[in-house]
């Protein structure tokens, strides 16, 4: 059984049918402040075209009837021998009777239509339509009607018309050229003060010292384009001042956190060491002591990693350079995940990796960090039997190297790659995590002029780092 499609209707257009596309006005009107003007300058001169044109045409129309008028009234009276010619009619008892002569024709009597437009005008001059002679313009006096062809000033009236309409059209032309020319000129300035603020916008003011020195050049006060760029290089002036003590503090800031990690690492060695030493005597402790002295290792330790991770952080903000030589990132592959298999035997580790060998450029032990990173990662956030794949790929001269989970996700608007960023602070505080961990893997991948970002939904979660072959 089969069904003919029904027809299309406001509400299945409402529910996805798509609708048909029209150009709205809002859409046809000019955009930039150049067409404005030009379109401005047309319109202007189109309307003053257009009214100079109808009072000249109206002038000479009326001017030419007048004229006519007059040569109208001299038929009343011919001279001595001479006949008029035109429309001579004479009107008695409503009834009226005459003749039509044109210059070049014979006099012929005119028809009963024609003589039917004369009968009931008042005395005056009037314009009648005469069927296939024209129009005609007659003075209507008591008895008589005499009229001369109107076709003459009509036709040179529409000739003034279209004269008009030409030189209306060829003026616009000149004007829309002359005027773009102009207009052009005269924002260049306002260009100028463009290109400078496009410049600035292409500075990278989030990362660390920019020596911003854009100016614009026009600064007339007795301009408009001069008063905006005064008032923009006194905005670029307070933003550079803010980027310099932002940058400044940020500093002063690093260079604490490299002083206060490099110095933590002695006394937390010497917390650790005498810790192990207590461990290590021999001597019977009390279980609580004991106890105590097993935690208060096991937290140095935790604090020494922070420190070192803490330490790299700070370097690497500081633009030290990391080592270079060539990594084969297959066998590293292939070793950290073979770690990740002993230190959490009950998730599912996997590698997919091309037959070929890859390799790449860079700091091994920092690569090493970023992949062993990116897999502790998965091994704290995802529970037992999480399947957890490591694959690596080249495309278009971009090493991919990607660490793919099963597991449960990472909540939404987490910033992952921010530094001390936890999805659940008691679960990562359990399992020793700092909160670091994504921050130095963003922060070793900017190092080797790469790319890491994170796709994840509800039973998927992807790290993809790119990297230059």
């Amino acid at each position: 059984m089969s069904s003919s499609p029904r027809p299309s209707t406001p509400e299945t257009l409402r529910r996805g049918a798509p609708r048909p596309k029209t150009l709205r006005p809002r859409q046809l009107r000019p955009k930039t402040l150049r067409a404005k003007l030009i379109a401005g300058q047309i319109a202007v001169l189109l309307a003053l075209s257009v009214g100079t044109g109808l009072v000249a045409v109206l002038a000479l129309h009326g001017f030419l009837t007048h004229d006519l008028d007059r040569q109208v009234g001299e038929m009343a009276q011919p001279p001595v021998g001479q006949r008029a010619r035109g429309i001579n009619a004479r009107i008695t008892g409503g009834a009226a009777e005459g003749t039509i002569e044109l210059p070049g024709t014979r006099t012929q009597p005119m028809t009963e239509h024609q003589l039917r437009q004369l009968t009931g005008l008042s005395p005056g001059n009037h314009t009648v339509d005469m069927g296939e002679k024209g129009s005609f313009r007659v003075n209507v006096s008591r008895s008589q009607v005499k009229g001369l062809p109107s076709g003459p000033v009509d036709e040179l009236v529409w000739r003034m018309v279209w004269l008009l309409v030409a030189l209306t059209a060829a003026g616009v032309a000149v004007a829309a050229l002359a005027g773009q020319r102009i207009v052009r000129r005269a924002l260049v300035p306002l260009d100028r003060v463009a290109d400078t603020a496009a410049r600035v916008a292409a500075l990278p003011l989030h990362e660390g010292e920019v020596a911003l020195a854009e100016r614009v050049p026009e600064t007339d006060p007795d301009t408009e384009v001069g008063k905006v760029g005064l008032a923009l290089n006194r905005m670029l002036g307070h933003i550079g001042d803010a980027l310099k003590a932002r940058h400044d503090s940020e500093t002063r800031v690093r260079r604490f956190v490299a002083d206060a990690s490099h110095e933590l690492r002695t006394p937390l060695a010497a917390i650790r060491g005498y810790a192990e030493l207590t461990r290590r005597s021999g001597e019977e402790l009390p279980p609580q002591v004991a106890h105590a002295m097993g935690r208060v290792e096991s937290e140095a330790v935790r604090m020494t990693a922070l420190v070192a991770d803490m330490l790299l952080l700070a370097r690497l903000d500081d633009g030290r350079p990391l080592e270079r030589a060539e990594v084969d990132l297959t066998r590293l592959v292939l070793d950290v995940v073979g770690d990740a298999r002993i230190s959490a035997p009950d998730h599912h580790w996997r590698i997919a990796v091309p037959e070929e060998p890859v390799h790449v450029t860079g700091d091994v032990q920092r690569l090493h960090q970023v992949l062993g990173n990116l897999l502790s990662n998965a091994r704290t956030h995802t529970p037992p039997g999480t399947t957890v794949t490591t694959g690596l790929s080249v495309h278009n001269g971009q090493v991919e190297l990607t660490v793919t989970d099963d597991g449960p996700g990472i909540p939404e608007g987490l910033e992952v790659f921010e530094r001390f960023a936890r999805g659940d602070s008691s679960r990562s505080r359990a399992a020793g995590s700092t909160g670091l961990g994504l921050a130095i893997v963003a922060a070793v991948v900017g190092a080797h002029d790469g790319q890491v970002s994170v796709q994840s939904v509800p039973g998927q979660t992807t790290f993809t780092v790119s990297l230059r072959v």
